[in-house]
């Protein structure tokens, strides 16, 4: 437990409480990452079986534009799924230095 009587060390604390969620933090993001990585390569995949039961080039036009749209919107998620993690990340650590968690 902090001494709350001596500010040197309850700074020390918050720093190191913040740092301890820092690293917790960092691994929910690479697990994300990952995850949305995986998804990422069964989608491909997906699609490239397709093209290649395809039982003509209009078909495969098909599956390749219907795949390229939705790995456009995918992308889109994904990117805003990581940047509102790491905006809550720095808002609570910051809350954590500052004490206003």
């Amino acid at each position: 437990m902090a001494d709350t009587t001596n500010p040197a060390a309850e700074a020390t604390e918050r720093m190191r409480a913040a740092g301890s969620a820092m690293t917790e933090n960092g691994s929910q993001l690479g697990l994300t990452i990952l995850s949305q990585a995986e998804a990422n390569t069964q989608e491909a995949f997906r699609a490239m079986r397709a093209a290649a039961q395809a039982s003509d080039l209009s078909e495969v036009m098909r599956i390749q534009s219907d795949y390229l749209r939705d790995q456009g919107a995918r992308s889109m998620t994904q990117a805003r799924e990581v940047g509102e993690m790491i905006a809550r990340f720095g808002r609570d650590a910051v809350g954590q230095v500052t004490g206003r968690d």
